[in-house]
């Protein structure tokens, strides 16, 4: 069996083994697949509450989603600002590395302030995790005050791992330097991956719930 491994492996002509993958590495798919299961599971569940009672359409094109796709085109240029980051660590450039990891952290920042004063106007307009304000209420009887918990604990919970994602950039870009390639990748894979997720919360929070013209 040993003997066959060693055949197969002496006939591979590809320069490194189809298999191989770095600890680190498969380490962040694991907690890529896991946390994966979990934004899932939030989305699911939000879409079953959504389904079986009735569910507020509150946000107009403007200013909530002119102002959320703002957000959206944010978080998909600092996607765009990653590979930069990632390709010039692959030409050994570490300098440039870090300049590119540095404006991605920003353009997370950005994010996070965008969204934290978003979050400042729903509430000053009365929306808290189980109320919804008087005037949805009276727009939409007998709506469920579950849209604020879920559009909190799903919007909190990705702001929450965007801000994890800027301080994790934040120590790469500063230890660039003493890093190895696949260090910069593997942040690269989580920094995507985060925004893989607004890919699906954007639509389902935002776009599906825009307010009805009449």
């Amino acid at each position: 069996m040993a003997t066959e491994a060693q055949a197969i492996s002496s006939d591979w002509g590809g320069g490194a083994l189809p298999y191989r993958v770095g600890h680190r590495k498969l380490g962040m798919w694991l907690f890529i697949m896991s946390d994966s299961l979990t934004f899932s599971a939030l989305l699911i569940g939000y879409a079953y509450l959504r389904a079986s009672n009735v569910w507020p359409t509150p946000f107009k094109f403007y200013p909530s989603i002119v102002f959320s796709s703002v957000m959206t085109l944010v978080l998909l240029s600092s996607s765009l600002t990653m590979v930069m980051a990632v390709s010039a660590s692959s030409r050994g450039q570490r300098s440039t590395a870090r300049k590119w990891i540095i404006a991605t952290a920003v353009l997370g920042v950005t994010f996070i302030v965008l969204h934290s004063i978003e979050w400042r106007h729903l509430i000053s307009e009365g929306l808290t995790p189980f109320q919804l304000p008087a005037e949805w209420a009276a727009k939409w009887p007998g709506a469920t005050p579950l849209f604020g918990a879920t559009f909190f604990g799903i919007t909190g919970m990705h702001m929450f791992h965007v801000a994890t994602g800027c301080i994790y950039l934040l120590i790469v870009a500063g230890r660039v330097n003493k890093l190895k390639h696949e260090d910069v990748e593997i942040s690269g894979l989580y920094w995507h991956f985060v925004d893989l997720v607004w890919m699906f919360v954007f639509p389902m929070i935002y776009l599906l719930s825009i307010y009805p013209k009449k």
